[in-house]
């Protein structure tokens, strides 16, 4: 594939995110084995343009269905196609584990199993939100400032105003 294969995209604009692919090359190996940069560089291109053979393919049989969605079923197809038969098995048990593991609740959030009432979630929301102030401030709770006068808002503008007493005479010369 050449460089502006990709729809509107340079070769350097599509990527995989490198930390998290060298993790996952050396989680791979035995520990005593060593890859060097630019062999996990060509490993991360690899990746880049299987992805793009496969989700072009996905593409293309969802075409043939005149779909507009490319959906699951069309990449193991895909797959199929593209001669890695073998891998379907395991990559459709892949997609089921990530069914369950963040589909089952609402909207795509996971939760722990816990049910919440929308109150109790906010309760643990403003306690979340605590223990992160208290960790951004290392520990320290930070001095809660006093709520200003709703009543009556005067913009700081960096000089004093003279105190007035109720009948607009300056109080400080009477």
């Amino acid at each position: 594939m050449e460089p502006m294969d990709i729809v509107g995209k340079s070769k350097e604009d599509v990527s995989l995110p490198k930390a998290t692919m060298f993790k996952i090359i050396k989680e791979m190996l035995p520990p005593d084995v060593r890859v060097a940069r630019d062999t996990q560089d060509l490993l991360v291109e690899c990746c880049v343009e299987f992805i793009n053979l496969l989700s072009s393919e996905a593409n293309e049989v969802c075409n043939r269905e005149d779909k507009r969605t490319i959906a699951p079923e069309h990449v193991l197809k895909a797959l199929e196609v593209l001669g890695f038969g073998e891998y379907i098995e395991d990559v459709y048990s892949a997609y089921e584990q990530h069914k369950l593991e963040t589909l089952d609740s609402p909207k795509g959030v996971r939760y722990s199993g816990v049910e919440m009432t929308e109150e109790e979630a906010a309760a643990e929301q403003q306690r979340m939100f605590a223990e992160a102030r208290a960790r951004m401030n290392n520990g320290v709770a930070p001095q809660k400032e006093p709520e200003p006068d709703r009543g009556f808002a005067v913009p700081d503008r960096g000089f004093a105003v003279p105190d007035r007493g109720f009948d607009g005479v300056n109080a400080d010369h009477v």
